[in-house]
């Protein structure tokens, strides 16, 4: 058996400036972070509020080690639903104000369960079309009627959920988008959902911890309530800076995903010395708010130093912020010159992103310092005027 057809269509790839590359990160996650054998000032984690290489989550995981050992053993519902795990899941159903909450291993996980323990071939599924892809997985795989709405457009999905006639409609959209970083309107979406007697799933992976007055993410934002939005989605692995989600909701439908989620029934639980590092990280999510607002305050001045840069940013009030290049290879470019100064970001392009609009998504995080973000926008300021000074070396 030849691979000829795979290595043409990865020539192909390569031609198109569309090839993904994987680079070793040999450091903590941090603002600085050693990369290749290098060190690079880094806006390209998920780590918005500063917490995975925090001192407290870091000793949290080594005394749930030293407690539970470092693998789950077996799945949840054999002999691996330990007391971290459970502690943790008490602890985000209060902190989310629903009833209870599920663990799942992954994000990606998390999304697949839920929606395929709620929908079938009988059902229809609507989602935004930018969504992530385990969402939009998770739609295709469910059988369910498949339909995508207008980004972010309430009068879109209504549209769509007033023309079915499926015995169930689930309406599904991120919370925050994770390549554009602008927020959903819940409160539209729920409503329309709502009147057509649907349920509105959502997605808060970018929102969870950076968001809301307690950084309870989009919905904590717009006051909304578990009616509203009945299943909630949330992971671990970006604000809270360890790893696995959550789905949160009512009595009714954790028990159902505990019976019907595949991907909950069917896999090892996620280690417990995460879930009780988790569980610090938490308590640091409640008590420092004043990493959200240092957050707000670096997002602040990064878009007004872009701006002045002449650079096009989107609408974005997010740590996530996409500087919108549209080529692939000059999105490759300019990445490769930020590299070149000491930045490390990567170029997102196609079928990450619509074709026309790679870019570079710069993440910020409570860690970067103002002086950070500054030296940032000096090797903008650099590569776009061509100039050889400036960056962070």
């Amino acid at each position: 058996m030849s691979f000829n057809d795979l290595a043409a269509a990865l020539e192909a790839r390569r031609q198109e400036n569309l090839y993904r590359q994987r680079r070793v990160l040999e450091s903590a996650q941090g603002p600085e972070v050693s990369v290749d054998g290098k060190r690079y000032l880094a806006f390209c984690s998920n780590d918005y509020l500063g917490l995975a290489n925090h001192s407290e989550v870091i000793a949290a995981l080594k005394q749930g080690a030293d407690t539970y050992g470092v693998g789950g053993g077996a799945s949840h519902l054999v002999n691996g639903h330990s007391q971290a795990h459970h502690a943790l899941e008490e602890e985000l159903a209060e902190f989310t104000g629903r009833e209870r909450v599920l663990l799942f291993s992954t994000g990606y996980m998390a999304n697949i369960g839920a929606i395929n323990a709620l929908i079938d071939k009988q059902d229809a599924v609507f989602q935004d079309r930018l969504n992530h892809a385990s969402l939009l997985d998770a739609g295709l795989l469910s059988g369910a009627r498949f339909q995508r709405y207008l980004h972010n457009d309430p009068d879109s999905l209504a549209q769509r959920l007033s023309r079915s006639e499926a015995r169930r409609k689930l309406a599904v959209t991120d919370g925050v988008f994770s390549m554009d970083g602008d927020i959903a309107d819940l409160p539209e979406l729920s409503r329309v959902t709502r009147e057509q007697g649907g349920w509105l799933m959502v997605d808060d992976a970018h929102g969870f911890g950076c968001l809301g007055a307690t950084g309870a993410g989009c919905v904590e934002h717009f006051g909304l309530s578990n009616d509203e939005v009945p299943v909630l989605i949330g992971t671990l692995g970006k604000g809270f800076g360890t790893s696995g989600a959550f789905v949160a909701g009512s009595e009714v439908l954790i028990e159902t995903l505990i019976q019907f989620a595949r991907t909950y029934i069917y896999t090892t639980s996620m280690s417990p010395a995460v879930a009780q590092a988790t569980r610090a990280s938490l308590k640091l999510v409640q008590a420092e708010s004043w990493r959200r607002d240092k957050l707000a305050q670096l997002i602040k001045r990064f878009r007004s130093g872009c701006e002045q840069l002449g650079y096009e940013l989107m609408d974005s009030p997010t740590p996530i912020q996409p500087i919108l290049i549209g080529d692939a290879g000059e999105a490759m470019r300019i990445s490769a010159e930020l590299e070149a100064r000491g930045i490390f970001i990567s170029a997102i392009r196609p079928p990450t992103v619509p074709a026309g609009s790679s870019r570079l998504r710069v993440t910020l995080s409570a860690a970067h310092s103002e002086e950070q973000v500054d030296c940032l926008l000096d090797a903008l300021d650099a590569v776009r005027s061509g100039t050889k000074q400036g960056g962070c070396r």
